[in-house]
């Protein structure tokens, strides 16, 4: 009577919840409706909601999400709604941050909710380059510098709920010397961390919780300054809870990704529970947009993620309508029709989820009337603030709704025995 009493409880606080933060110059009536996660098999998430259900009744387990895409991805806004939204679901649901990059020292955008700073000279490499002379891994991104005056400097802005702070930090990163360390300082301490040859990386582990640090670095030997590469940095607080992990970068497709040679390398470390794959805006495009192709390279990328998280299950973000620039004037993009029916075909296929994006905006031409209504930006491709927070808000909601019918037929299941 005790467990049912509790499904009872959290079915009615998460039924209440539904759509509380969307915003209302669009017609929610109607946005509601369309909003939910359409699985073509009827499976939905088996495993991750059982995850999710030793973690909120038992207190027991960490979830680890993926999402990942492009520049929707890395302005950091969409995805840190949905963790917002998802870490404050539960009062004893408990925060890790997960993976972020320094990417003030690749001289890109940085999502708002940490700061980072730099010292020194660093080179920068995407996953969206032609050449990289160096492996990449999950972040898609790279930084390298030799200068004995470079530093990385790091602040989680924590002046909202849910609170980020962390008690280890790895660090995705090698040198070509042995002699080169990296030497990581708080306000408290400064520490070296312990070098793991196989997965590529530095993890340090500190006696308090902190929310900010300095990564410099020290020379054992009189030997000339080689290069040290990072390719991300994964917080951590160690205890039982969710990790909502957002990857992505500016114009990556499906391809740009399959070119990271430590994908793999880095997955084997988060072992995603579930990964939201919003990657396709960028490769639908061309004039010349091939499905098959397209699907193709999500399988190759997918085998990637299974190899190494046979367990993980996924959902598809369908692309949103968008249209194209052609001599100062706009043109709808069709191909966000036939990459929204190359997603169905992707999640029958996988057993996953659909988040139809597309259908929800209004389908063709309809960034038009999200523009007018201040939610996506001039250029018809991206979104305001408004429209990104109200993106992760709507897939919140979708993502609690398939979790309150789990929770349904669990409570009908209890009361039946």
């Amino acid at each position: 009577m005790k467990i049912i009493s509790i499904f009872i409880v959290l079915l009615f606080y998460l039924s209440s919840s539904f759509g509380q933060t969307i915003y209302q110059p669009i017609d929610t009536t109607l946005l509601s409706a369309k909003n939910t996660l359409y699985f073509p098999k009827g499976n939905g998430l088996p495993l991750f909601f059982e995850k999710l259900d030793a973690l909120i009744f038992g207190g027991e387990g960490n979830i680890n999400i993926i999402h990942i895409g492009g520049s929707h991805v890395q302005a950091g806004t969409f995805s840190h709604s949905v963790r917002t939204n998802l870490l404050k679901m539960y009062p004893h649901i408990i925060s890790n941050r997960g993976m972020i990059f320094p990417y003030s020292a690749a001289k890109t955008n940085n999502p708002y909710n940490y700061k980072t700073s730099y010292d020194g000279k660093w080179i920068a490499y995407r996953n969206v380059n032609r050449e990289l002379p160096y492996p990449l891994g999950l972040t898609g991104m790279l930084i390298v510098s030799q200068d004995e005056e470079a530093k990385i400097s790091i602040q989680i802005r924590n002046n909202e709920q849910p609170i980020y702070d962390f008690k280890r930090l790895r660090l995705l990163g090698y040198s070509d010397s042995a002699f080169i360390k990296p030497v990581l300082q708080t306000s408290t301490v400064c520490i070296e961390g312990e070098y793991d040859s196989i997965s590529k990386s530095y993890l340090f582990t500190f006696d308090n919780f902190t929310d900010s640090f300095c990564i410099n670095f020290v020379k054992k030997a009189d030997t000339l300054w080689e290069p040290f590469y990072i390719r991300g940095i994964i917080l951590e607080n160690q205890l039982p809870g969710i990790t909502y992990h957002s990857i992505g970068v500016n114009g990556a497709s499906v391809p740009s990704y399959l070119k990271c040679e430590l994908l793999e390398n880095d997955m084997a470390i988060i072992k995603p529970d579930l990964c939201v794959f919003a990657i396709g805006i960028n490769d639908a495009s061309g004039d010349n947009f091939d499905t098959l192709v397209f699907k193709q390279n999500y399988d190759f990328l997918i085998a990637k993620i299974k190899k190494v998280s046979p367990a993980c299950e996924f959902i598809f973000i369908t692309n949103n309508d968008s249209y194209k620039r052609y001599k100062r004037r706009y043109y709808n993009n069709p191909n966000g029709l036939l990459a929204k029916e190359a997603f169905y075909q992707l999640a029958e296929k996988y057993n996953a989820g659909v988040w139809d994006l597309f259908t929800i905006m209004g389908g063709l031409t309809s960034m038009k009337k999200w523009e007018a209504e201040d939610l996506a930006q001039r250029d018809k491709i991206h979104f305001t603030v408004k429209g990104y927070q109200l993106l992760g808000d709507l897939l919140y909601n979708a993502l609690i709704k398939e979790y309150s019918n789990h929770l349904q037929k669990q409570s009908s299941e209890y009361g039946n025995q």
